[in-house]
């Protein structure tokens, strides 16, 4: 997020309210469809709610990345605005996006429960343990480093299709099915359905959330430390990211 007119930043918290929306509405959408189509194998249930979801990620990304970087994620948005030491005005900006973000989020499971008839109610599925947090915040440091190497590198063409991937793989390498994203997390407390995640485990989710960005974030910076070049082409092309 490079620009700072009330226009810009107003197209900017938008594109993430809208992003971050359409984003769950994939996610719990398609939970709730692969829980009606495959109602036996929930080993099928989760690879077509990945696949939809990977799908949707990478579209998401390419559209939104001229317009504010997509990041759809509050970690990623932390990230980039403290990596690229934005001033207090920056931080306000930030936490106007992340807003966005979260209201989005909500939006779309809200929206998805609509769409497939679902009552509106709190999610009941309860998603707690050691190994799951662990899990959870392994998945988020990875999905960091994923993008800020990128980034950092001078290839953010590439973060559409290599963040999608990594949310996809991560579905299925993780016991958490990577969540990876605070906005996300909130959203899905509002559909109890295949995709949910109970109120009592969302805090834990978001807390390991944020120490694993805070550690995916310490290895981008020490394994890609940013050269001239790059900094040129992030200014050209911002950061993206996940669920």
């Amino acid at each position: 997020m490079t620009t700072t007119s009330p226009h810009n930043e107003l197209r900017i918290a938008l594109a993430e309210l809208l992003g971050t929306g359409a984003l769950v509405l994939a996610i719990v959408g398609s939970g709730i469809a692969a829980s009606r189509l495959s109602p036996s194998d929930v080993g099928l249930q989760l690879l077509e709610n990945s696949i939809a979801t990977g799908l949707a990620l990478a579209v998401l990304i390419l559209v939104l990345l001229p317009v504010s970087g997509a990041h759809l994620n509050p970690v990623v948005t932390v990230f980039d605005t403290v990596s690229n030491r934005r001033d207090r005005r920056g931080f306000i900006r930030a936490s106007t996006v992340i807003a966005a973000q979260v209201i989005g989020a909500t939006g779309g499971a809200l929206l998805a429960n609509v769409l497939f008839g679902v009552p509106a109610a709190l999610s009941s599925t309860d998603r707690g343990g050691a190994g799951v947090l662990l899990a959870e915040a392994v998945a988020t440091a990875g999905l960091v480093l994923v993008i800020a190497a990128l980034v950092r590198t001078g290839r953010s063409a590439h973060l559409p299709w290599a963040v999608a991937a990594y949310i996809v793989a991560a579905y299925w390498f993780t016991s958490s099915t990577s969540f990876a994203n605070p906005a996300v997390t909130i959203g899905r407390m509002f559909s109890d359905t295949f995709a949910g995640i109970s109120p009592a485990s969302a805090l834990p989710f978001i807390g390991v959330q944020l120490v694993g960005g805070a550690i995916g974030a310490a290895l981008a910076l020490l394994l890609f430390p940013r050269s001239s070049a790059s900094r040129a082409h992030e200014h050209a092309n911002p950061p993206s990211t996940h669920p």
